[in-house]
């Protein structure tokens, strides 16, 4: 498996708190071992062919892509800000 993050990710990872920061370090390696742990709550996002989302905590969320073992990390915030501009 290869992770690639898009510039609006790094971007985005910057202005996060560092509590979530540390947090979604940890989500990543769940991410890496099984993407379909339960505490990810991985789900295809409606009107887009191609992107996904995951959670980080109940309020913010991760966006990314899926090509064949490749997976692009689109953006990373709070809920409402993600799922406006996948």
């Amino acid at each position: 498996m290869r992770i690639e993050r898009a510039e609006s990710f790094k971007k985005d990872f910057q202005h996060l708190p560092p509590r979530i920061q540390k947090l979604f370090e940890k989500k990543i390696r769940l991410f890496i071992q099984n993407i379909k742990h339960p505490s990810l709550r991985v789900k295809k996002m409606q009107g887009h062919e191609n992107r996904w989302e995951a959670s980080i905590t109940m309020f913010y969320r991760f966006t990314f892509e899926i090509h064949n073992d490749h997976y692009l990390f689109r953006r990373i915030g709070p809920h409402d800000d993600v799922l406006k501009n996948p």
